[in-house]
């Protein structure tokens, strides 16, 4: 249930219904907005008691909240949310650039490709530590001597760094060495491991699973939310289909419907939403144009001999070429057609 706030409600007829919804039995969540303040009632209780608050002094409305997630939901927080990276917004008026190898492979690699997405324009460094591989015998990180080069590679550049956690044991150490926690797709739905890191003071970046609902990958971001954690990415990253041509098939109505069910930041991962080079410069800018608040590009020196990922992966010369892209106006012809269209019928 949500209790919105007359906009003169005073601070003393906030705190009266706070306290009656733990009374009910209730957590309650307060969003303060620019001109009124709503307090969700979250988990299960009395709902009666709840609903009678709808007499309570400074009380507006009391609403049902429509959708089984309650605190990713634009109903309890209408304004939308930003997420910062040791400077970085995710959600604000920029599109954000995540750019970096799928893994890290070696010392000289990741630092050359810091350096090189830094200068065309990348906002944040990418690199997978460790690395959930379908078959046992592939390449599976180098584990903390990878964390420490991309902890240095953050001292070089200044870009703040995201890397891929894969268990909860893990969490600890990766939180010394990054900057921000991605849940890749095939944890999306361990929630031994949302459940910690809903207790930990970094961001974390939740991937769609790739044959999850929309509203599937909202409910697993409602874990972080309401473990503690208010500082989540969403990130489409592509799903299971019938189509061969293509690793996955990238979802770009899933990007503008969690951004209206969702206040949280969506961002897009065109690489493995399409795992071909020549699809991600054409993806990543119609996933801006739907909405999106950021993307996450795997860049390598030499695709060719990359440990993971190479067929998806864009050279330094690729990426610049995508960045350049991105900063153009996108469909420039697109009014003159309309135009002429409507002229001919």
């Amino acid at each position: 249930m949500i209790v919105n706030m007359s906009e003169k409600a005073t601070e003393q007829e906030i705190t009266h219904v706070i306290e009656r919804i733990r009374e009910a039995g209730y957590q309650p969540h307060v969003t303060r907005g620019v001109e009124r303040t709503i307090v969700a009632a979250v988990g299960s209780g009395r709902r009666h008691e709840i609903e009678a608050l709808q007499v309570a002094p400074g009380v507006d409305t009391v609403v049902a909240i429509a959708q089984p997630f309650k605190l990713v939901s634009r109903q309890v927080r209408p304004e939308r949310s930003v997420v910062e990276i040791n400077g970085v917004r995710i959600g604000g008026p920029e599109v954000v650039v995540i750019a970096g190898p799928c893994s890290v492979e070696s010392r000289e690699q990741l630092l050359d490709t810091a350096h090189a997405v830094r200068q065309a324009g990348a906002s944040m460094l990418r690199g997978g530590a460790y690395k959930p591989r379908t078959s046992p015998y592939d390449f599976q990180g180098l584990g903390l001597e990878a964390l420490k080069i991309l902890r240095e590679a953050r001292e070089q550049t200044g870009l703040p760094v995201v890397t891929e956690v894969m268990s909860t044991e893990d969490v600890d150490v990766i939180c010394e060495h990054v900057d921000m926690l991605q849940v890749g797709a095939r944890n999306m739905q361990n929630f031994a491991l949302l459940r910690r890191l809903a207790t930990v003071n970094r961001p974390i970046l939740l991937k769609r699973g790739p044959s999850a609902t929309v509203k599937e990958w909202l409910l697993a971001a409602e874990y972080l939310l309401s473990g503690g954690n208010q500082q989540v990415v969403l990130c489409e990253r592509g799903i299971k289909t019938f189509e061969t041509e293509m690793r996955n098939t990238f979802d770009l109505a899933a990007v503008a419907l969690a951004r209206d069910l969702s206040h949280l930041p969506v961002i897009a991962d065109p690489s493995h939403g399409t795992g071909k080079q020549s699809l991600i410069a054409a993806v990543s800018r119609a996933a801006v144009a739907v909405g999106a608040d950021g993307l996450i590009i795997e860049v390598h020196p030499c695709p060719e001999r990359a440990l993971s990922d190479g067929p998806q992966s864009l050279d330094f010369a690729g990426f610049e070429k995508v960045m350049r892209a991105l900063r153009e106006p996108l469909r420039p012809t697109a009014v003159p057609r309309v135009a002429a269209l409507s002229a001919q019928s």
